[in-house]
């Protein structure tokens, strides 16, 4: 290390910016699907995910996952992990 890497742990202190929140809100909905894969693409509503990148970033951060196991390339509906949740559920609140 140089000194100039990010520290600690990216699933503790995801970056979720305001398209990715959209993503997590559409699969709380119930409206995506993934697939079964290291770099799981996200549909919404039928439609691949018009940004891949960050549908797999909120995979690896372990925001989303599949809600079953599937064969390679399977899509599977998808879900939120309990991190995802709480990222959705603290929007929800009012502002004090």
């Amino acid at each position: 290390m140089n000194g100039n890497e990010k520290t600690g742990s990216p699933a503790a202190h995801p970056v979720v910016n305001h398209r990715k929140r959209a993503m997590l809100r559409a699969v709380g909905a119930g409206r995506a699907l993934v697939s079964c894969s290291s770099e799981p693409d996200l549909f919404i509503d039928g439609l691949s995910c018009g940004d891949q990148f960050a549908a797999h970033e909120l995979a690896h951060q372990g925001l989303v996952r599949a809600a079953r196991p599937g064969r390679p390339g399977e899509l599977v509906p998808a879900v939120l992990t309990a991190a995802g949740q709480a990222i959705i559920t603290a929007d929800e609140r009012p502002a004090a």
